[in-house]
């Protein structure tokens, strides 16, 4: 018992994390923040279409292709290190997209502000496992730290709408500049520095396979969400799958690798990966039509919208708070089946929405499925964390965060494919080939029609994109109500982190999958 009490964490841990979680409500911020921004940076920089899907796309593509080498640069190097390095980067680049001239230099800026996060995001849950050596209260740290994520997501479009009221474009990029400031000068101070004793070193090769893997990965499900199943897309997923097959047979020769593979063989850990990756797949899908439905259908502005979705963020930065208390009583495996069970009842609720009124249920289906994932934020998190080996908790951080980037933009592609698909069966013949295609397109058709002539537009097509809406959450239900299958039975001997001292709790799984 006195083991346990020496190893608390304090106040000082506790002001530590609030300095972690800092940059982490900020690094996903920024990935949203622009996207109101995107029509005063068309008028100010005149970008081709490209040059403009670049400004947004590209920091989310260099933050995906290195985490997973910065996470283990990290374990090597030093993770406060790594920590500094990309508060630094990140500032500084966010000073030079913000009075970039031009779009050829925002696009470079906004890819060094991808380095930074990529080198910030997995430090800052690694650098948690450090500081928190109590079980009980690394999992509230955790849970806080993921329940930051979901607050960065939904303040983006509610800060840049508020800063685009009152200042210019490239104030929303600024904001990130004393953030990482108290960033650089808090964490020495509060944050302990770590790195691996006896690690080998950094095998560069490996570093250049994981980006060659990533990128290419994320950047072609990206583009099918966009474009569908072209040519160009499906051959860049599999120039993704090819390098990273070719990456994974270079970590298993290797003595030391960048990313050990033998991790995936410990059934909480790859368990809880699955989990959270069909979790961040039903989300990613949903989330994204149904902000459209708030603007495209029920006709909300981009502030408004995010007003609404606060409450929700709200809701599930309390139950990411709660979970891991809950925890110390119920097996965390059934804890995440049952939020996941309202994300579940959640996504059915959304399959009854209409295109006419159909706010309000709406928005009890968000309110319900948006929390109901908090459980699975915050203690799979935790579950990868603890079943990795200490001086691998950089890695494990950044494969548990790529998980969560790439769950989100399959999410985005497959719902968002069979929403599109669904739109399109919907459409009555003879209307417009662009009203035809998309919801967008429908409204921008209908512009300077006659009121009876754009109403026979927008009528059906609003109706068609919510009959897309409710059978992509159909199928979002069907995945987690698969992720909850998962957690009771693949993570049900994890017991609870309140165990009596005489039968202590494993922190690992000792069992390996074969």
């Amino acid at each position: 018992m006195s083991r346990q009490i020496a190893a608390r964490a304090g106040a000082r841990e506790w002001l530590g994390l609030v300095v972690l979680m800092l940059p982490t409500v900020l690094l996903f911020l920024a990935m949203t923040v622009l996207f109101l921004a995107t029509p005063h940076i068309a008028v100010d920089l005149n970008p081709s279409s490209a040059q403009l899907l670049w400004i947004n796309d590209i920091y989310g593509f260099m933050m995906a292709g290195l985490l997973v080498a910065m996470g283990t640069v990290g374990d090597r190097i030093g993770r406060r290190k790594v920590l500094l390095f990309g508060a630094a980067a990140f500032a500084v680049a966010s000073v030079a997209a913000a009075f970039a001239p031009t779009a050829e230099l925002l696009i470079a800026a906004r890819a060094v502000m991808g380095v930074g996060a990529a080198a910030a995001m997995p430090s800052t849950l690694s650098l948690i496992s450090n500081m928190f050596r109590d079980a009980r209260q690394r999992g509230t740290a955790i849970g806080l730290w993921a329940a930051s994520i979901s607050l960065g997501v939904a303040i983006g479009p509610l800060v840049g709408g508020l800063l685009l009221e009152t200042l210019w474009w490239g104030a929303a990029l600024l904001i990130g500049v004393p953030v990482m400031a108290v960033v650089l000068i808090a964490a020495p101070i509060l944050v302990p520095e770590y790195k691996a004793e006896q690690a080998g070193r950094v095998d560069v090769p490996s570093v250049l396979l994981s980006m060659a893997a990533l990128i290419p990965l994320v950047y072609g499900v990206k583009e099918l969400a966009k474009t569908g199943f072209t040519a160009a897309a499906i051959l860049t997923v599999v120039a993704g799958l090819a390098f990273g097959t070719v990456f994974i047979r270079r970590q298993l020769r290797l003595e030391h690798p960048l990313l050990d593979m033998r991790l995936f063989n410990n059934r909480i850990f790859s368990g809880s990966l699955a989990v959270f990756l069909l979790s961040a797949i039903a989300l990613g899908g949903v989330y994204l039509l149904f902000t459209q439905y708030l603007q495209l259908v029920a006709g909300l502005s981009p502030l408004a919208s995010g007003l609404w979705i606060l409450p929700a963020a709200l809701l599930l930065i309390l139950v990411s708070t709660v979970s891991p208390a809950i925890t110390r009583r119920v097996r965390p495996a059934y804890v995440v089946a049952g939020g996941t069970a309202f994300s579940v009842a959640g996504y059915l609720v959304l399959t009854q929405v209409e295109s006419v009124g159909g706010l309000p249920l709406l928005l009890v289906g968000f309110f319900l499925l948006y929390p109901g994932i908090a459980p699975t934020m915050s203690l799979t998190t935790n579950l990868v964390i603890g079943a990795a080996p200490p001086e691998k908790a950089g890695a494990a951080s950044a494969v548990n965060t790529t998980a969560s980037d790439l769950g989100t933009s399959l999410g985005i592609a497959l719902l968002g494919s069979v929403g599109a698909a669904v739109y399109r069966a919907q459409m009555p013949s003879g209307v417009p080939a662009a009203a035809g295609d998309t919801l967008t397109g429908a409204l921008t058709t209908s512009e300077g029609l006659a009121p009876a002539a754009a109403q026979a537009i927008l009528e059906p097509a609003r109706a068609a994109f919510t009959t897309g809406l409710n059978v992509a959450a159909l199928v979002a239900a069907v995945l987690a109500g698969v992720a909850a299958l998962l957690s009771v039975t693949l993570l049900r001997r994890v017991p609870a982190t309140g165990r009596p001292a005489a039968e202590p709790a494993p922190e690992r799984e000792p069992e390996l999958v074969s």
